[in-house]
C-alpha cells in the first residue's frame, strides 16, 4: 500500500486528510491511504520516515514549512525562491541511483526527499480570476510562513505590496498606523494570519474596515469558517471576498500530481 500524509503541529483537524480520503473513494483509487502525523518537533522527522516505509508523499503545514527545507535532498527553484516547502515527494531510488545524483543526504538512505511549494500555485490560480484593474496594490496582513507564497505570487503578477504586522519590523507597516489613505490606495487586502479561524470566529485583523469600498477585494487564506469576521466586514462595506478553500483544493491536487510524477525532478 502507498501511503501519504501531512506533518505539522497541532493537527486537531486536517483539510488534507478529508480531501484525499474523499478523493480516493470518489475516484476509486485503491491501495492508498492518507494519514495525519502531528510533529511538534522536526527532530522526530527521520524517525517518522523510518517508521513509515510506505510513505510516498507528505504535505507540510504550520510550523514546519521553512525549517523542513534543511532536511530535504532537493528543493525546486520556486520553493527556494519562496523560502518555504509545503509538499514533499519521497522518491524511492536504489542506493546506487541516489548516490549517482550526488544529492544523497544520509549515507545508506534508499530514497530522496524532494521539496515543492504548491501553495503559490493554489493562491495564484484562485486569485487571478478575481483581479481587476483596481487591484494594482496589495496589503498583506501578517508576515509568517503563509505570507511567503503570497509575496511570491504578487511579485510574479507585478502587484506591489505592503506588509502589515503587529510588532515593529523593517519594511513593514504596523496595524495601528494604517490610515484611510493606505486602505483606499490598496484595493487588494490578503489575510495570511490565523486570526479568525474556528473556533475563534469573532476575531479579525485590526484594520480600519470603514475605509473599505466596493472596489476592494478581501482574500482570506482561512477556510474555516467559510466567511470569517474579516470577510464579513468586507461584505458589509460592499467589497468582493474570497476564502482559502479553493486555494487548498488546488494546492492539494498539485501535490497529488507531483507525488505521481515519474520524473525524478518534475
Amino acid at each position: 500500500m502507498k501511503t501519504y500524509g501531512i506533518i505539522g503541529y497541532p493537527l486537531s483537524h486536517s483539510f488534507s486528510q478529508k480531501f484525499f480520503t474523499d478523493k480516493f473513494e470518489l475516484e476509486k483509487i485503491e491501495g492508498v491511504r492518507y494519514d495525519v502525523h502531528p510533529l511538534e518537533s522536526l527532530g522526530d522527522f527521520d524517525e517518522l520516515l523510518n517508521k513509515h516505509s510506505t510513505l510516498c508523499g507528505l504535505n507540510v503545514t504550520i510550523p514546519h514549512k521553512v525549517e523542513v527545507m534543511k532536511y530535504l535532498d532537493w528543493v525546486s527553484v520556486e520553493a527556494k525562491e519562496i523560502g518555504a516547502v509545503n509538499c514533499i515527494r519521497i522518491a524511492k531510488e536504489s542506493p546506487v541511483t541516489a548516490a549517482l545524483t550526488g544529492e544523497l543526504g544520509i549515507e545508506g538512505k534508499n530514497f530522496m526527499l524532494e521539496g515543492f511549494n504548491t501553495d503559490a500555485y493554489g493562491f495564484e490560480a484562485s486569485l487571478k480570476p478575481l483581479l481587476t484593474s483596481a487591484h494594482d496594490k496589495a496589503l498583506i496582513l501578517g508576515d509568517g510562513g503563509a505570507a511567503k507564497a503570497v509575496k511570491f505570487v504578487l511579485r510574479k503578477l507585478n502587484i506591489p505590496f505592503t506588509t502589515v504586522v503587529r510588532k515593529p519590523t523593517p519594511g513593514c507597516v504596523l496595524y495601528e498606523d494604517l490610515t484611510a489613505e493606505l486602505i483606499e490606495e490598496h484595493k487588494l487586502i490578503i489575510n495570511t494570519t490565523p486570526v479568525g479561524t474556528s473556533p475563534d470566529v469573532d476575531a479579525c485583523p485590526p484594520i480600519p474596515y470603514q475605509y473599505i469600498g466596493q472596489s476592494h477585494l478581501l482574500y482570506d487564506l482561512i477556510y474555516n469558517p467559510a466567511v470569517t469576521k474579516f470577510l464579513k466586514n468586507g461584505i458589509d462595506q460592499g467589497a468582493a471576498i474570497k476564502n482559502g478553500y479553493e486555494m487548498l483544493v488546488l494546492q492539494a491536487e498539485k501535490s497529488w500530481e507531483i507525488w505521481n510524477s515519474k520524473a525524478l525532478h518534475p
